[in-house]
């Protein structure tokens, strides 16, 4: 997943400026639909009354890579959202399922550090990707269309392997199969919907405006995304293990003190290697944000798991789908707004961050407050 969808991350800015002419409001659009999918997320759970989580996960991530595919052979404008759409169908449904079975299959006392493992494989993934495309697209002259169907024919040749090759696992708790919202959930909805709202500032508005407001090439990019993923190999497993041993409020109330500092640097930066610096140190505060996933697996009913990540994933796409296109018509007038709404954004979770407990699990699920574990449903 990570070294397929990294080809068509990377390459996206440059690709939509050159190829289609994109402005503000065009790439946000595109995000939003892009979005669209993880919005409808919860209706995974109907999928799954049909099909094993696991061949789920397989079926979509292909999908993604499909989508990854042809995405060369439609430089136009709802040519790329036509692309978009089915690159992000299979992207979403498959981090669904990919973060309901982690948090079943993974002990409590081993899930952060796991993550931030996890977090490390998927830097190592994405670094020879963004290696490969500065290589090819630099050195050997390669153009956009075969970029694309290099890494998502390698994709999809990589999930027909895993298909075949791997064992059925059982999942050691069964799985309700219906939308459940629970009442003592609510601060992981909570942050689970900031995150998402703010991560889209991140994504969409910080790597355009490498390209459109600092002249970015591609190789450059690639290679801000290189030194990006070779910290994440370097130190993800690293912060997982911080987190294990700080506890979820601290490592949330960390990451969020800092990125309230780099978007407001984000709105007034003038210097092209300053912004490059902030986009890493960006990309590494988010890799704190594992610490959301293992606070709600401490405090949740492990039946719950299947059905709240698909909720989960909804949540933190209401605002993705909303943001993108509506801030890139600000965008039009002045990024900085776009990133001082972002810092108001990481004060909010800020907030919310410092009601949780320094042992969460049910019955202890927000800070101040004690909930009866019969008495939740909403």
């Amino acid at each position: 997943m990570a070294m397929t969808f990294s080809v068509w991350n990377v390459l996206l800015n440059n690709f939509v400026v050159e190829k289609a002419a994109f402005t503000g409001k065009e790439i946000g659009i595109l995000q939003s639909l892009r979005e669209v999918p993880g919005f409808l997320a919860f209706t995974a759970i109907y999928l799954l009354l049909w099909i094993r989580e696991q061949s789920f996960a397989i079926l979509f991530l292909a999908l993604m890579c499909i989508g990854v595919a042809v995405t060369g052979w439609f430089p136009s404008e709802w040519g790329l959202y036509l692309t978009t759409a089915v690159m992000s169908i299979g992207f979403h449904y498959f981090e669904t399922v990919n973060q309901s079975l982690t948090l079943q299959w993974v002990d409590k006392d081993k899930s952060a550090q796991f993550l931030g493992r996890v977090l490390a494989w998927k830097g190592a993934a994405s670094l020879i990707a963004y290696a490969t495309v500065w290589f090819v697209m630099e050195w050997l002259g390669a153009d956009y269309n075969a970029v694309y169907m290099l890494f998502g024919f390698f994709g999809l040749g990589a999930v027909l392997f895993l298909w075949l090759s791997f064992p059925s696992f059982d999942s050691p708790h069964v799985q309700t199969r219906q939308l459940i919202l629970r009442q003592r959930y609510w601060l992981y909805y909570g942050l689970t919907f900031l995150s998402g709202a703010r991560r889209q500032i991140f994504i969409v508005f910080a790597g355009f405006m490498m390209v459109e407001k600092f002249g970015y090439s591609v190789g450059e990019v690639s290679l801000l995304f290189i030194v990006n993923y070779a910290f994440n190999m370097l130190f993800a497993t690293k912060i997982g293990a911080w987190i294990g041993r700080v506890g979820e409020r601290r490592a949330l109330t960390v990451e969020y003190m800092g990125l309230a500092i780099v978007f407001t640097s984000y709105a007034f930066v003038e210097n092209a290697q300053m912004a490059g610096a902030l986009y890493v140190i960006d990309h590494l505060f988010f890799a704190m944000a594992i610490a959301i996933k293992t606070y709600f697996q401490k405090i949740a009913d492990p039946q719950d798991i299947a059905s709240t990540a698909g909720v989960s994933f909804t949540i933190n796409h209401i605002a993705a789908v909303i943001i993108p296109a509506a801030l890139g018509l600000v965008w039009l007038y002045s990024p900085t707004v776009v990133f001082l709404f972002g810092t108001a954004l990481a004060l909010s979770s800020l907030v919310l961050s410092r009601f949780i407990p320094s042992a969460p699990e049910p019955g202890n699920e927000v800070r101040f407050f004690r909930t009866k574990h019969t008495q939740d449903v909403a």
